[in-house]
């Protein structure tokens, strides 16, 4: 239950953070805002101030901001979304993705302040606090997925023959695992608050690029900075996560193009709330970090120029500038509502799996 709340108040603060971006930077136009709605109709609740009727609805997947005239209608009110020109309505349409942006780099300047985890090395190896060796990821299929080992785990010790080795060095762990394939062992890990002994074998004939348990392991730390380094290292990773996750988008579109399959790497709501959870265990730090990252997920996802998202609607903005005059009105709303469709049917496809996942 504590899990299920907190992927609520994560979703719910990085769709707000998204559709407050759009509905300050429209009032802030001088538009009329008539509806600022968390989640997708059909509609829950609502309660009207001023000119704006705020909601809660149903499908927990998003939000959106209503704007007076967004459909193309009521040209000569000035008020209205369709009667300002391409750059202010270019503007109000990347405002959402801007917050996203605005609250990851905020995000990552506390993390940086309190101490995020970072991997260490000889050269910040003296700054770093509470170092461990840790779990950094796990290969499908492995005896250690097998054995139930996850993502982030810490290593504690090996017991091997009655005999515990405490792991303070990655080569000691790899050593002793190496020399123990095929031979049962108990790896001690630490989850959270809790020290468990797992038994598992490792493999004599790892494939290749993968080791005998499968694996990978990093010496991981807390470093924390002044406060005036944090702001520099938190805008500065904002901007180097962005430009990671816009390789890596480009990577999965043309894997779905030439293989016609959604990416196993892809995750939606379920996936994503199972995520939460891991980083909940781990602690507050690891919440605040991947927070930070799926804001940044977001923002780059809507720039997408695809109908329905933020860049979609940018891509019409662009073409009516190219042209001279705007796109029919009939025309670009039947292609968003088509957009919309195609999300929520890939949406359920993913979310669809992910719960096969868990089975």
């Amino acid at each position: 239950m504590t899990a299920l709340i907190i992927f609520i108040l994560v979703l719910g603060i990085l769709i707000l953070a998204h559709e407050w971006g759009h509905f300050i930077t429209a009032k802030r136009s001088g538009l009329t805002v008539e509806e600022f709605g968390f989640g997708f109709p059909p509609r829950i609740f609502s309660i009207k101030r001023g000119e704006t009727l705020y909601s809660i609805n149903l499908l927990p997947l998003g939000g959106f901001v209503k704007i007076l005239g967004e459909d193309g209608t009521e040209l000569e009110n000035p008020k209205s979304f369709s009667s300002r020109p391409a750059g202010i309505r270019s503007l109000i349409t990347i405002s959402g993705v801007f917050m996203n942006f605005l609250l990851a780099a905020f995000l990552l300047v506390i993390g940086f302040y309190i101490g995020l985890p970072q991997i260490i090395d000889k050269d910040n190896e003296a700054l770093a606090k509470n170092v461990k060796i840790q779990i950094v990821a796990v290969s499908n299929g492995s005896p250690a997925e097998k054995s139930g080992i996850k993502m982030g785990d810490v290593v504690k010790y090996l017991k091997i023959d009655s005999k515990n080795t405490t792991i303070s060095e990655i080569s000691t762990l790899q050593k002793n695992i190496s020399d123990s394939k095929g031979k049962e062992i108990t790896i001690a890990i630490q989850r959270g608050k809790k020290v468990l002994e797992i038994n598992t074998v490792p493999r004599t004939n790892p494939p290749e690029g993968e080791g005998a348990l499968g694996i990978a392991l990093a010496k991981t730390g807390i470093i924390s900075h002044t406060w005036y380094e944090s702001v520099w290292l938190g805008i500065k990773s904002a901007f180097i996560i962005s430009w990671e996750i816009i390789k890596g988008f480009g990577g999965l579109l043309k894997n779905l193009i030439i293989s016609g399959k959604i990416p196993k790497d892809i995750a939606g709501p379920v996936g994503i709330a199972v995520l939460t959870n891991q980083a909940t265990t781990l602690g507050f730090i690891y919440l605040l970090q991947l927070v930070a990252i799926i804001s940044l997920n977001l923002a780059v996802l809507n720039l997408i120029p695809f109908p329905a998202l933020d860049g979609g609607r940018l891509l019409f903005l662009g073409i009516e500038k190219i042209k001279g005059s705007k796109v029919n009105p009939k025309i670009e709303n039947a292609i968003h509502s088509i957009g919309i469709v195609l999300l929520l049917a890939l949406v359920m496809l993913i979310t669809y799996r992910d719960i096969i996942r868990l089975k």
